[in-house]
């Protein structure tokens, strides 16, 4: 079996057993026994999910990170080697990233007397749930390391394209739950309540015009209501309504920004009905800012493993990788998947061609750090 084939092979096992985040047990297991079959050294990490590997010695020390956990999707992409866990799937290609830093570690692992210092492989969990980043760090995962490195697989770009930019490239990530609390009543006697469907559905509305009127053109930022729930028969004014939501941005001025507007709204319209609208919100990673310096390494060392490379737009979505970024240097890329579907659709189908020359390229990329710092 060629090199190619077998992370195939491995990246289509994750696939057929995914687990969601912090439930990566036999994940882990399967890792941890490719890495040790393979000699490499794994760091004795107290961790539930999760694994990090070491190649290579000396004081200077390169990370290369993957995520292993999957999503609560029902897969339908009508592959061979399906989800065998039912409600379950790696629709957001972690098997991808896994089986790439896999490779890569068996490469370097291969160079090991070669190598200008260490490289540490980071296979974290609960990338899906931002948390992972965090667990792996209180172990000790960044400790000495320099610079970090990560992929995300991008099914708008064909196989064999590259993409990154330095600064900030993936959105911060907040969730928002709005709570409307009016006074029930008779659906035939609404003056006699407060019509909390009426006050949340005004102020749906109202939100919608927080990123086209409040914020400047030239800032990115999301405001996105994706859940709204009261009520639970057809003649009666419910008592409570709740909003969920998400905002996305690049600075944290203008997530500043958004949210004080939010919660103003809510109070000028609490203060309009005569009711009361309860703000909460819950944070996610921080935006993600890739080191200009190391963008452009990490580009330049793709293009000379045969890439073709470009700079990458501003990302709305949220990586867990971000938190990496706010305590060392590093970078995150994207490398094309050609996915007809896109990330978290439950038909995404990443091409394979891509897993042994990331690998490639992720060993490289390593190796030629090592010699600049």
């Amino acid at each position: 079996m060629s090199f190619d084939q077998q992370l195939i092979q491995w990246r289509r096992e994750l696939h057929q057993f995914p687990e969601l985040s912090l439930q990566e047990v036999a994940t882990t297991a399967r890792i941890r026994d490719w890495l040790q079959t393979a000699g490499l050294s794994l760091l004795p990490y107290a961790l539930k999910t999760g694994v990090v590997a070491e190649i290579g010695q000396g004081e200077k020390l390169i990370a290369l990170r993957a995520d292993i956990d999957a999503l609560p999707i029902e897969e339908t992409a009508e592959v061979a080697f399906r989800s065998q866990n039912s409600g379950v799937m790696h629709a957001c290609g972690h098997d991808i990233h896994t089986s790439v830093m896999l490779g890569a570690a068996l490469l370097l692992k291969q160079r090991e007397a070669e190598l200008n210092g260490r490289v540490r492989i980071l296979f974290q969990p609960a990338e899906e749930s931002f948390g992972g980043a965090k667990t792996l760090i209180r172990a000790g995962a960044l400790e000495g390391v320099s610079a970090i490195f990560g992929m995300h697989n991008e099914p708008g770009l064909p196989v064999g394209a590259f993409a990154t930019r330095g600064g900030a490239f993936y959105a911060n990530v907040d969730r928002f739950v709005v709570r409307v609390h009016g006074k029930g009543a008779h659906a035939a006697r609404p003056h006699e309540g407060k019509d909390a469907i009426l006050l949340a559905s005004q102020l749906v509305s109202a939100l919608q015009s927080v990123a086209s009127r409040d914020v400047n053109t030239l800032d990115s930022v999301v405001l996105s209501v994706t859940r709204i729930q009261g009520g639970n028969t057809w003649n009666v004014l419910p008592e409570h309504v709740e909003l969920e939501g998400t905002l996305r941005t690049h600075r944290s001025e203008v997530q500043q920004q958004v949210k004080a507007r939010v919660s103003e709204l809510a109070a000028g319209f609490a203060s309009a009905f005569n009711a009361q609208i309860d703000v909460i919100w819950y944070a996610g990673p921080t935006a993600l800012v890739n080191t200009p310096h190391w963008a452009d390494f990490a580009t330049e060392v793709a293009a000379e493993n045969g890439y073709r490379t470009s700079h990458a737009d501003l990302h709305m979505g949220g990586e867990d990788f971000a938190v990496y970024l706010q305590q060392i240097p590093g970078a995150f890329v994207s490398i094309g998947s050609a996915s007809e579907f896109g990330l978290h659709h439950p038909a995404f189908n990443p091409d394979e061609a891509l897993i042994g020359p990331a690998a490639r390229y992720f060993a490289a990329l390593a190796e030629k750090a090592l010699h600049t710092i």
